[in-house]
C-alpha cells in the first residue's frame, strides 16, 4: 500500500458546509474518502479527454422483440471487437434483456462504440463507465 501524506485544505465555511452535505449523502465515513474519489474522478476525466488508455462497462437495457435490435447490436460488437473483452447477457423478464459489455482501449474509440450502441433504435437505457488502466 502506498504511503498517506497528510495536509490541510482551506474552503470557505459555505462551501465546507456545502461538501459535508455532499459526504453525508453519498454515505462517505470522512471527508478524506470524498477529497480521493473526487481527485480520481477528475483523473479519469482528463484521461477521456487525452484518448488515453482506459477499461470501463457499457450496459444497456433494451426489448429483444424491437425488430432488427439483437443484429444490429451484435454487428457493432463485431465491429468494435477489439475493444471489447467479454459480455455477459441478463433476461430480465419475458420482454427486456440487460447486456453488460466489458471494454478496455482508447477513451475515444469506446465512448464513440457506447454511443453507437445506445442510439440503436429500441434501446431503453445505456450507460458508460470508464476507469483508468495504469
Amino acid at each position: 500500500m502506498a504511503k498517506l501524506v497528510r495536509f490541510g485544505v482551506s474552503l470557505e465555511e459555505t462551501l465546507l458546509k456545502a461538501f459535508d452535505g455532499h459526504i453525508k449523502s453519498k454515505s462517505y465515513k470522512n471527508r478524506s474518502e470524498a477529497i480521493r474519489d473526487l481527485i480520481r474522478e477528475d483523473f479519469v476525466k482528463k484521461q477521456w479527454r487525452e484518448n488515453r488508455k482506459v477499461a470501463g462497462t457499457i450496459t444497456l437495457v433494451y426489448n429483444h422483440h424491437q425488430r432488427e435490435l439483437v443484429n444490429a447490436l451484435t454487428e457493432l460488437q463485431h465491429r468494435y471487437n477489439n475493444l471489447i473483452v467479454s459480455s455477459h447477457h441478463v433476461h430480465l423478464d419475458r420482454h427486456n434483456c440487460l447486456e453488460s459489455i466489458v471494454v478496455k482501449g482508447n477513451a475515444y474509440n469506446i465512448k464513440e462504440l457506447a454511443d453507437k450502441l445506445k442510439a440503436s433504435r429500441g434501446v431503453m437505457f445505456g450507460d458508460l463507465t470508464m476507469a483508468p488502466v495504469r
